[in-house]
């Protein structure tokens, strides 16, 4: 039977309300509170304590795992130390056995999440300017300010989200290359990072219906926005719904110099009208993303999938073409069958023109201890050429 041909709308997941969310402790025989910040939308603490350098990292793992927040008022450079020490004893810890690629998959998020969580017990406080109050402590206020907006008040943050928001600000001032253009992309927090040039490449080297006009759907960085207007697309309309994707396309396009052929438009999937050519690079794994800065890798349900799918035929004009970038991973992982994805185009009244496939080159593929290294090194990512039938 052919999916749901209802489903045609890409809704994310709300982002848990960190803005009103508190923490409450005691230290010195005071009951004290501050703004909890968790992007990655981890709840509050119910119980925090203050630590400092006295903390052995048994002992710290120990108290993570059980659900304690460690509020740290020691040295940073030693906070820093102790939280990778309290990772090795994670990943010291046995994996379980699966019996088959789907199993390893959940076996695989089930222990990323817990990871996640017992890491992210390690909290570190921050001043109401970004500051941080503690010895050897970076300046962290540029970073933080990209990732969280203007500082107003003090606030509590775990030390593994903080070091991601620097690294994110390292990547935003570094940029990443893309030889499709010849250039840089800068991503933000929590945007998608085109890291995997495999995809890029497709888009950059397959026969060009039009260059009169294209729609790139999820633009996110706005990277294939920008190798389309390179290729000679004189307009390229570029939609996403997530603020961030919408700030950080925008500050690319025109550090680009492409703001007068590219448009930035917030829209749910596709913007009005029609296009003769209209990309899309949806998440590729139909699993429920475990924080909402997950959402450019897991497509629960398949939602994004078969928005765009449902929708294309509707904004083609007569003749023109819809390319799907997609990997198989998640059909070597048993989430998805080839099946279901044909009979999904053929639903939406869309054939299939031609289909391009490209090895994966990034390390993973070639990791031989990744827990799902069967799965990536049979992936491919494919570029799937789609017309509407009745065009």
């Amino acid at each position: 039977m052919p999916p749901d041909q209802t489903v045609n709308l890409f809704v994310v997941n709300p982002v848990p309300d960190t803005i009103n969310s508190v923490v409450n402790w005691t230290e010195a025989d005071e009951n004290r509170s501050a703004r909890w910040r968790a992007e990655g939308g981890a709840p509050v603490p119910k119980r925090v304590m203050v630590v400092d350098d006295q903390l052995t990292a048994d002992a710290a793992y120990s108290l993570a795992s059980e659900g304690n927040g460690l509020l740290w008022r020691g040295d940073f450079q030693n906070a820093r130390q102790l939280l990778q020490a309290m990772a090795r004893r994670i990943d010291r810890k046995p994996r379980k056995a699966a019996t088959s690629p789907t199993e390893a998959f959940n076996f695989h998020r089930q222990a990323q999440s817990q990871r996640a969580r017992t890491l992210g017990m390690l909290l570190l406080p921050l001043d109401a300017d970004f500051s941080i109050p503690l010895r050897r402590a970076p300046n962290v206020k540029e970073a933080c300010a990209e990732a969280y907006g203007p500082g107003e008040e003090a606030s509590i943050v775990s030390l593994r989200e903080l070091l991601g928001v620097i690294g994110a600000h390292e990547w935003r001032k570094k940029g990443v290359e893309v030889a499709a253009i010849e250039d840089r992309i800068h991503p933000h927090y929590g945007v998608f990072s085109p890291v995997r040039g495999e995809y890029v490449g497709l888009v950059n080297d397959a026969p060009l219906p039009t260059t009169k006009l294209a729609f790139d759907i999820g633009t996110g960085s706005g990277v294939l926005a920008a190798v389309l207007a390179h290729r000679g697309v004189k307009h390229i309309i570029a939609t996403d719904q997530d603020p961030r994707a919408l700030t950080c396309a925008r500050q690319n396009i025109a550090r680009l110099g492409l703001k007068g052929r590219v448009e930035v438009v917030e829209a749910n999937l596709f913007p009005e009208g029609r296009a003769p050519l209209i990309v899309c690079n949806p998440p590729w794994v139909p699993a429920r993303a475990n924080t909402p800065l997950e959402h450019a890798i897991y497509d629960p349900d398949s939602r994004m999938l078969l928005g765009f799918l449902n929708g294309l035929a509707a904004h083609l004009e007569p003749g023109g073409e819809g390319w799907l970038i997609l990997s198989d991973l998640a059909e070597h992982l048993g989430l998805r069958s080839r099946e279901w994805l044909l009979a999904a185009i053929e639903a939406a009244g869309l054939s299939v023109v031609a289909r391009v496939d490209v090895k994966p080159t990034h390390p993973r593929a070639s990791d031989a201890s990744d827990p799902l290294h069967t799965a990536r090194a049979a992936e491919l990512t494919s570029l799937w050429r789609l017309a509407a039938r009745n065009a």
